[in-house]
This record gives structure tokens, C-alpha cells and sequence, in this order.
């Protein structure tokens, strides 16, 4: 575990309900600018552990009053799991920023820092294990790595009913040196079931260290804020990180749900988590 020594005014770990509001019927889709982080507390969330499922006793999740003179959401990592959407969403332009914290735990204590988020959530909770106790959620995700943010992720889920279930994508493609698929806007469009789906520009030597950036990227230095957006339009979902496309799908199998921010042995900060209607 590395020291924690971010500059933080002061903490505030606010009480907010850690069960799973009932959801309205069918998805929301944002007719006006929704506030998700509304810089007080977390209740437009829920949080889920892995073993703990709604209970956090160690603090994985908290608000913070203030870092660099803005509240946010802190995420230590210790614990696998995420902080989630009460509501499903569908067909809207999500903005948020992060920022990585000092912390690494466990068999992430030297590689990457490592997080995401994960749009489209099906339920049940925990689904990515066949005894529901997985950290996440069938969903496809924009991947957050040092090097790697903004690839997409596609994430298997179980149903109800046991069933392994696993998403698709089309995304135009070409191979790397070593093989990888990467997004190319003038690749071959290929429908994508299951697996990982670079960002146009990670590097090919990347490797899982701590502290890896790669020659073309667009994530901002370690310590500092990066937005993120991510467009849901109908079956077709954009990746933008500091104002640049980076990755692109359509023909997405899934078209709307929950929305998840993770923790996966990174201390992260997220804030500024808006979703704003789609521009037509």
C-alpha cells in the first residue's frame, strides 16, 4: 500500500441509504441537465461490495468536502465493488472528472491504477459472478487505467435465472503490433462479443506498472483532473476523454441501465458527475 498524501481540506463521510432505491418503469432519458454528484452526499447512489454487498464498514466510499477547492466522491479501493445509479438511464451525454489519490492496495499495489465506468448496468447486483457476489454488473465499460482510459470493456453478466449472458458491440477495428484489436475509424467494422477494445492510441508496450503512461496519451498526468464523457445514443455509445473521441461503438446490445463508478484497488476521486440530454 502506498502513503496517502493528497491535500484534502476535510473529510465527510455523510449518511446516505445503502440499499438500492425501487427504480421508476423503464429507463430515465434526461429531458434537462441531471446533477448525479450534488456535491453534498451520495443519495443518488447506492453502494455495493463484493461480500459486504450493501454495507461499507471499512469507508470504501465517502464525500469529501474538498479537493482542489471542489467537493468530490472518494473511492479508496481498498475493496472491490462500486457506488451506483438508483435510477437506469438511456440516451444521454454523461460528463465527469477524476482524479487518481495516492493509495494501492493488494495485488494492485504496483500496477496500474485501475477503475472504470461501467454504463448500461443490467440487474441483479453482482451478476459478474454466477452466485451474484461480483463486483459489477453485465454493462459495457469505458475503461479508466493509467494508459488504457477510454478503451472499452465488454462485461458478462448472469440473469436472473443463472444464465451466462454476454454483451456485443460493433466497433471499427484494426490489430496492433501484438495483435489487439484497436479502435481505427477507417478499420473494418466487427461485431465484438465480449472482450476489450483498445482506445485508438494505447501504446503497445503498455504494461501493467504503476505509473505507466503511454507516448499518446490524452488522460491527464497522475494528479491532476481528467473529464471523461461518454454518449449514449441509442445503440451507439461514444468515448471522449479530455475533449477527444477515442473510442467508438454501435450496434450495442444493450441500450440502457445503471450507471457504475468502480473501485478496484485504486483510490480514485470522482466529481462534476452530470448527464445532460443528447444534442439533436
Amino acid at each position: 500500500m502506498r502513503q496517502f498524501g493528497l491535500a484534502i481540506l476535510l473529510y465527510a463521510v455523510l449518511p446516505f441509504s445503502v440499499l438500492p432505491a425501487c427504480a421508476e418503469d423503464g429507463p430515465i432519458t434526461p429531458g434537462e441537465a441531471i446533477r448525479l454528484f450534488n456535491g453534498k452526499d451520495l443519495s443518488n447512489f447506492y453502494t455495493w461490495l463484493v461480500d459486504d454487498k450493501y454495507q461499507d464498514p471499512d469507508k470504501v466510499f465517502s464525500v469529501v468536502d474538498q479537493v482542489d477547492g471542489a467537493p468530490a466522491i472518494r473511492v479508496s479501493g481498498q475493496h472491490w465493488g462500486a457506488f451506483i445509479t438508483k435510477e437506469a438511464y438511456a440516451n444521454y451525454h454523461l460528463t465527469a472528472e477524476f482524479r487518481w489519490g495516492l493509495l494501492t492496495w493488494g495485488e494492485r499495489t504496483s500496477k496500474t491504477k485501475d477503475s472504470g465506468i461501467l454504463v448500461h448496468c443490467q440487474e441483479p447486483d453482482g451478476n459478474t459472478k454466477p452466485d451474484f457476489n461480483g463486483p459489477w454488473m453485465l454493462s459495457v465499460e469505458f475503461q479508466i487505467i493509467q494508459g488504457g482510459t477510454g478503451d472499452f470493456i465488454l462485461v458478462a453478466g448472469h440473469g436472473k435465472d443463472g444464465n451466462r449472458i454476454v454483451p456485443t458491440l460493433t466497433v471499427t477495428a484494426s490489430k496492433d503490433r501484438d495483435g489487439e484489436d484497436v479502435y481505427d475509424p477507417n478499420g473494418t467494422a466487427r461485431e465484438f462479443r465480449g472482450g476489450r477494445i483498445n482506445w485508438f492510441g494505447r501504446d503497445p508496450d503498455w504494461k501493467d506498472e504503476l505509473g505507466f503512461r503511454g507516448r499518446q496519451d490524452v488522460e491527464s498526468t497522475d494528479g491532476q483532473w481528467t473529464r471523461v464523457e461518454v454518449i449514449c445514443d441509442g445503440d451507439k455509445i461514444t468515448n471522449i476523454v479530455n475533449g477527444k473521441v477515442v473510442n467508438v461503438g454501435t450496434r450495442s446490445s444493450l441500450t440502457q441501465g445503471k450507471i457504475i463508478f468502480q473501485s478496484e484497488g485504486a483510490e480514485i476521486f470522482f466529481r462534476r458527475i452530470d448527464l445532460q440530454p443528447l444534442s439533436k
